[in-house]
């Protein structure tokens, strides 16, 4: 019999539903990291929340672990990379308390607004337009005529940090939305705003945050998160401008009972059924089609989050053409990678091989494919055309070796890309010492250089540049390289 172990606390609907399907169920909350690790390896499921850490070694001591769960949507806890590597689904429960977490949004903005003590404020409305309130909303993937059509003002980060009254955030903790509200960006605010946090810790810049109520510059928060949980010895808890709650976001009852059941339903769905529903992971594909169609799985979702990090607009359509060797697959599933790749580095956990299809779609994007057997020079090959209103870009991947994602195009530029990691990526001048100058400026700040690619349509002419290295850059080597000569613009890209 397949055993799971929930280690978080999770309403008792999940252990029902997990136990009439026929799976043995051990539920040990509050273990220690080494404590976990010491018995994971009798499971074959786990069910966490968010205070289970999922670590690389955890992962590599489970040796019987096909899927762990996620009662909720973070998954920040869990190495989704290292589960990966490992065969390992990972699932969510994307949507369960996101009107639950939006609610509460609410709440805590009329309760700094109103200096309102009560942690447990309420509120019904779904939506601030229904407050009569004038909405300005900033969504990369969002395009104009879609904002209309909700009845919202779509406008730059910047530009609503200069207008808003009150600024509410609702993303994932990625490396662009970490510390997004900075001593430097709090000063472009309207003095006086009010800053509500029910996403994710570290999104604020905690000491700026107390900086800029002090100096009145932030006239009240309201946070449901902090970078450390639970806060301790924190200045911001029990601050006579900030109202703190302990991540109540999702916690109503009704929202902990609807992920409770969804994670327990999806994981009897994979190890008694074989099927896989709301991983963030793997798509859901016949069994006998795994080793044809991962390979292109995986170079369709790195085409996908590689383009999405270089583009810049509301994206109103994409195009996927499928060549040679590639336009003879049920592309389904790799067309579905796409769309997942480019969504996921700005909505992270909230997407995945489910639900991509249809947030592309609340968005007004567009998607259409196209087959051809003309590859080129290549024996297979994927091209990703993205649209907004005034520009567009393409990006072409290959597979090298049938198994090893490479980028070979993109737009007129020829290149040879491994997309993995963090990498560098330019518009230069083709000119003499461009290459010389990133390198000392790399070697001088002790980072190391994994490859670099160049790609230029004609000599002395535009020209790219991408350098993948071994460790993160920090904001001053970026304005650093940003200022050499013969560099036009420059983009950090994770893999």
């Amino acid at each position: 019999m397949k055993k799971v172990l929930i280690s978080d606390n999770i309403s008792s609907k999940c252990v029902e539903i997990l136990k009439e399907a026929g799976l043995e169920v051990d539920i040990k909350t509050g273990l220690k990291p080494e404590e976990l690790k010491a018995i994971i390896g009798e499971y074959s499921g786990l069910v966490i929340r968010s205070a289970t850490k999922v670590t690389a070694d955890l992962i590599d001591a489970a040796a019987k672990l096909k899927v762990v769960g996620r009662a909720g949507s973070g998954l920040d806890n869990v190495d989704k990379v290292a589960a990966s590597k490992k065969g390992i689904v990972v699932m969510n429960t994307p949507g369960g308390n996101t009107v639950t977490t939006a609610e509460h949004a609410l709440a805590m903005m009329f309760a700094a607004a109103r200096k309102i003590p009560q942690a447990n404020a309420s509120m019904a409305a779904k939506r601030a337009q229904g407050l009569g309130m004038h909405v300005i909303a900033y969504d990369p993937f969002l395009n104009e005529e879609k904002a209309v059509e909700m009845g919202i003002a779509k406008g730059e980060i910047s530009d609503i940090m200069k207008r808003a009254d009150f600024i509410t955030v609702h993303t994932p903790l990625t490396a662009e939305t970490k510390g997004l509200f900075n001593a430097e960006t709090m000063k472009i605010c309207k003095k006086g705003v009010v800053l509500i946090n029910c996403a994710r810790g570290g999104i604020i810049n905690e000491k700026d945050l107390l900086d800029a109520l002090k100096s009145g510059q932030v006239g009240a928060a309201a946070l449901d998160v902090f970078e450390v949980e639970p806060p301790v010895n924190n200045p911001l808890v029990g601050h006579e401008k900030v109202v703190c709650t302990p991540h109540l976001g999702a916690s109503t009852e009704e929202a902990q009972e609807n992920v409770a059941v969804a994670v327990a339903e999806q994981i009897v769905d994979y190890l008694v059924h074989g099927t896989i529903r709301n991983a963030v992971n793997f798509p859901s594909i016949p069994a006998d089609q795994v080793a044809t169609l991962q390979p292109y799985i995986t170079l369709a979702e790195k085409i996908g989050a590689f383009a999405s990090q270089i583009f810049e607009g509301g994206i109103t359509g994409l195009t996927i053409e499928y060549l040679g060797e590639a336009a003879t697959l049920n592309t389904s599933s790799v067309t579905i990678a796409v769309i997942k790749g480019l969504l996921t580095p700005i909505l992270e956990e909230t997407v995945n091989f489910v639900n991509a299809p249809f947030i592309a779609k609340e968005r007004g994007i567009e998607v259409k494919e196209t087959k051809s057997n003309d590859s080129g020079h290549f024996e297979s090959l994927l091209t990703l055309t993205i649209k907004s209103p005034k520009k567009e870009i393409s990006v072409s991947g290959t597979l090298f070796s049938k198994k090893d994602p490479w980028i070979v195009r993109i737009d007129n530029f020829n290149v040879e890309i491994v997309p993995e990691g963090t990498m560098l990526f330019m518009h230069n001048n083709d000119k003499p010492g461009v290459i010389g100058n990133i390198g000392t400026v790399m070697g001088k700040n002790n980072i190391n250089i994994a490859r670099m690619h160049f790609g230029r349509e004609q000599s002395g002419g535009m020209a790219i540049s991408v350098v993948n290295i071994d460790s993160p850059v920090n904001d001053k080597v970026l304005d650093e390289i940003r200022k050499l000569p013969n560099i036009l613009d420059l983009k950090v890209i994770s893999m």
